[in-house]
């Protein structure tokens, strides 16, 4: 029997790393290659503690900076563990081949925003693109021992379950055939940018569909109020189009036109010690206000005319050629316009501090988890969380399932027959687009970078009404449930807090609301919401 990886970005390649270096076999399932998964976008870099730049950094610092930004809700035992990881899962990927920057041998970091020290690592502004590369080929050798069986092109139906987790389902789409592989399953599926596509920086490919039917099936979920506002994103056909955080990490300044003509760069007045390099909810909600004061333009521009030759040629060459393409300016000569977008989902499945969700047999890693990042994620921390997080799951699997999975043979079972205990096979559904831009609408209206609950109400209650809509199918049903939790949640913080900031509660409530809301749907589609 192997192990069953769900997504083959940062999060999945790194657990099938940990899982045949402690001699399992591995299913890895993917609906694309790991070419052009998710984590080949990540630009900036990747957070350690490696104290390169003789500033004194720890992994305490680091642990705190993290907890900080997070605004004391993630688990600190998880922090810490994580934090004190990183340094030597950096020098890892450097021993496989990664390209970071560096000078005279030694790596060179950045500072990144919410983060006095140096951490940064990155190999230009392709730091995800390089690491994955690295990954990729490191992984190839154990496809050609057949001790991974790589299944791209595959998308996740459903687990099969009753108390706990026996296995998932898949469909071929090439074949169109769904087929059932036995064993304990690692999701690694990414965020849920795919509940709101056009809006986010994730990829196209993401649909959310894999989130919502594990919610559906009675997987916990928490945070999911918590949705990251990247300050600085561009409209592009699809998507949005991030201007990585290592434009601001290198010197670039954010300002905004007054209708008198006079230029004000307001972070840097507001916030005089890290300025442009404030915490992301942070400089997401003062971008916001600026851009909403009668007194000013509504456009907030990012100025980065100023920086030197040696930068843009080592450090953001792939940016400035990423904003050409698409916008047709050159940033190193013209001042670009910017605003904040979707980027990033601090919520997500429910895991404690080895990565288990509430059901035995099911784990998860990277985005598509609820670990590290609390109320705000520090630029950096997702590319190593989904490192770490990857390895810690997987090693969870090894002491929960190694003996068995080494015992009993590999099964697979296909769609045109019936399971043994009489259970169908499930089809693939596909969600319906015109029922899924309405619940985006519907979600950008209530859950913006400002919210109040009255608004949030309103939009609980439009996606109660969509249900009812005969235009739904199955799959819409399970996508509305998610996201009427993402709203519940929200609805239930009543408190302001990193990324959830409500205007009826402007104050941080330490007393009733430092932990993660819980969300939790029952069989008939009732959730429930708990801290």
């Amino acid at each position: 029997m192997r192990v069953n990886v769900i997504g083959a970005g940062l999060a999945g390649l790194s657990a099938t790393r940990t899982l045949v270096k402690n001699n399992m076999k591995v299913n890895l399932i993917s609906y694309q290659t790991s070419e052009r998964a998710q984590s080949v976008l990540a630009e900036g870099g990747i957070n350690a503690a490696m104290d390169v730049s003789g500033e004194s950094d720890s992994y305490e610092y680091h642990y705190k900076d993290t907890l900080k930004s997070g605004c004391d809700i993630a688990n600190e035992q998880a922090v810490k563990n994580f934090a004190k990881a990183s340094p030597d899962i950096l020098r890892e990927l450097v021993a496989i081949g990664v390209p970071f920057n560096s000078k005279n041998g030694q790596i060179v970091q950045r500072y990144f925003g919410g983060q006095e020290k140096k951490r940064t690592a990155y190999a230009k502004s392709s730091t995800g693109k390089e690491i994955m590369t690295a990954l990729i080929d490191s992984v190839r050798q154990y496809e050609v021992e057949g001790t991974v069986n790589r299944l791209s092109h595959h998308e996740f139906v459903s687990v099969k379950m009753d108390i706990s987790c026996k296995g998932v389902y898949v469909r071929d789409t090439f074949t169109k055939k769904t087929e059932y592989y036995e064993g304990p399953v690692i999701f690694a599926t990414g965020g849920l940018s795919g509940l709101l596509p056009g809006v986010t920086t994730g990829s196209t490919m993401n649909t959310g569909n894999a989130a919502a039917e594990l919610f559906s099936k009675g997987v916990v979920f928490s945070n999911l109020e918590m949705v990251q506002y990247h300050p600085t994103t561009m409209s592009i056909v699809g998507k949005r189009l991030l201007v990585s955080e290592a434009a601001r990490g290198e010197g670039g300044r954010l300002y905004i036109k007054t209708k008198s003509g006079e230029i004000k760069y307001y972070m840097e007045e507001k916030y005089p010690k890290l300025g442009n390099l404030m915490p992301r909810d942070v400089v997401a909600r003062e971008s916001y206000l600026v851009v909403h004061d009668d007194n000013n333009e509504p456009i907030v521009y990012l100025d980065m005319r100023h920086l030197s030759k040696e930068i843009w040629k080592n450090r953001l060459s792939d940016l400035r050629e990423e904003i050409m393409h698409y916008k047709g300016t050159d940033p190193a000569k013209t001042p670009i316009q910017v605003e904040p977008g979707i980027h990033y989902f601090m919520g997500g499945i429910d895991v404690d501090v080895n990565h288990k969700s509430n059901i035995e047999g099911i784990y998860a890693a990277g985005e598509c988890c609820s670990q590290y990042h609390g109320a705000n994620r520090l630029g950096g921390n997702s590319t190593m969380g989904a490192l770490y997080g990857g390895r810690v799951a997987a090693l969870s699997v090894v002491a929960d399932f190694g003996e068995k999975c080494k015992k009993q043979e590999y099964a697979m079972k296909k769609t045109d027959s019936e399971i043994k205990d009489g259970e169908r096979i499930p089809e693939s559904i596909e969600h319906t687009p015109v029922i899924t831009e309405n619940a985006k609408g519907i979600f950008m209206e209530s859950m913006g970078i400002i919210r109040e609950g009255d608004s949030i109400q309103k939009g609980i209650n439009r996606l109660r009404e969509l249900q009812q809509d005969k235009r739904c199918n199955e799959m819409d049903i399970k996508r509305l449930r998610l996201m009427m939790a993402m709203l519940e949640s929200a609805f239930y913080r009543k408190e302001s807090r990193g990324a959830h900031y409500r205007t009826d509660y402007p104050k941080r409530n330490d007393e009733s609301y430092k932990g993660l809301v819980k969300s939790k749907c029952d069989k008939v589609g009732k959730i429930t919401i708990s801290i």
